[in-house]
């Protein structure tokens, strides 16, 4: 059995735009996943890379092209401009931390729920009554967003070291069996035909 460590940051428009896709492959091969929310911006310096507001106008001008394209593409909604972006990632990131380890619930739909929150609803996922709304309507008990925080802040600490040691080096990326690397939602065709020993 394949199993999945899935790197993502909860603030990602990519991440939003992958949905629920890769649960969706993951169940028809029989793999599994570990969620590992990671601080994106504490990411990108040590990887090589810039977060948006420091990135050449040329790059920007292109996601901003290209994230309405890709969110039509999937049937979508997209705000490229979200009331609340960025904020601070690490609340939600912590709940889905404490989320993985109570179990109950459906985590993929808590992921998209808390970006869905962000890219669609303008709403603060700094805020604990946005993380407890997502966590409920994932089948958690939105308590989890009051408890485990030093525990969520070890693992979000802990997933960004791993990620760097992994070589990842932005999100969403996927590593499967700790080998076949795949980033971006939109190589989760690859990912799947991957799964299947097609690619």
């Amino acid at each position: 059995m394949a199993h999945i460590d899935y790197y993502f940051s909860t603030l990602s428009p990519f991440t939003y735009l992958a949905g629920t896709r890769l649960e969706e492959i993951a169940g028809r091969h029989g793999a599994t996943i570990t969620y590992k929310p990671i601080d994106i911006m504490a990411l990108f310096p040590r990887t090589g890379g810039l977060p948006p507001s420091e990135r050449h106008p040329s790059r920007n001008a292109y996601r901003a092209q290209d994230l309405p394209r890709q969110a039509k593409k999937a049937g979508m909604k997209l705000n490229l401009k979200p009331a609340h972006f960025p904020t601070n990632a690490a609340p939600s990131s912590y709940a889905v931390i404490a989320a993985q380890n109570a179990g109950g619930g459906h985590l993929g739909a808590l992921v998209h729920g808390i970006l869905h929150a962000v890219w669609a609803e303008d709403l603060d996922i700094a805020e604990d009554d946005v993380v407890k709304g997502c966590l409920e309507r994932a089948g958690f008990d939105p308590g989890l967003a009051d408890s485990g925080l030093l525990t969520g802040a070890e693992t979000y600490a802990a997933n960004l070291e791993d990620a760097v040691a992994a070589g990842v080096f932005g999100a969403p990326f996927y590593i499967v069996d700790g080998e076949q690397k795949f980033w971006g939602q939109d190589r989760l065709d690859d990912l799947d035909m991957h799964l299947s020993g097609t690619l």
